[in-house]
């Protein structure tokens, strides 16, 4: 799947390892209730990212942040934008200077919003076009709020 990070088209490194499967040697993205289960021994591992789900509460794992180079931010259905709300905290609130990344089921038109709260990367998929994602970031050369970006 295609990724846009920092508005480039870019090779994707990082890949979602499932509970059950042993992670590779770099780049490994995992669940949090790995990461609760697994803290110990994933503490010390490079290039670690956290997959959040929608219902997370992200206060329950700022002490952990430090930990995480990038933290991918799942959107189960577009209506869903609690991403958003996410994405902000953990630039804003919390500091976290690494990728934060959206996957899931997002629309083109939402880019330019999530651009705006924070988010850095995006893992598009198959069908949309790379080239689209990074122009819809400039749609608007006006804003009416702050930006985390």
């Amino acid at each position: 799947m295609p990724l846009i990070k920092n508005k480039l088209l870019t090779q994707d490194n990082w890949e979602f390892i499932a509970d059950d499967v042993a992670l590779n040697t770099d780049f490994n993205i995992v669940s949090l209730s790995r990461w609760e289960q697994e803290k110990t021994s994933l503490a010390n591992q490079a290039n670690l990212g956290l997959r959040l789900e929608s219902d997370v509460i992200i206060k329950d794992i700022v002490d952990d942040l430090a930990h995480f180079s990038l933290i991918e931010l799942f959107i189960p259905v577009f209506t869903d934008g609690r991403a958003y709300t996410h994405a902000r905290l953990l630039r804003s609130r919390y500091g976290f200077t690494g990728d934060i990344r959206v996957n899931g089921d997002f629309m083109l038109d939402q880019i330019f919003y999530l651009n705006r709260v924070g988010i850095s990367s995006y893992v598009l998929d198959e069908k949309d076009s790379a080239e689209k994602a990074i122009a819809v970031m400039s749609d608007f050369s006006d804003t009416y709020q702050e930006s985390v970006a």
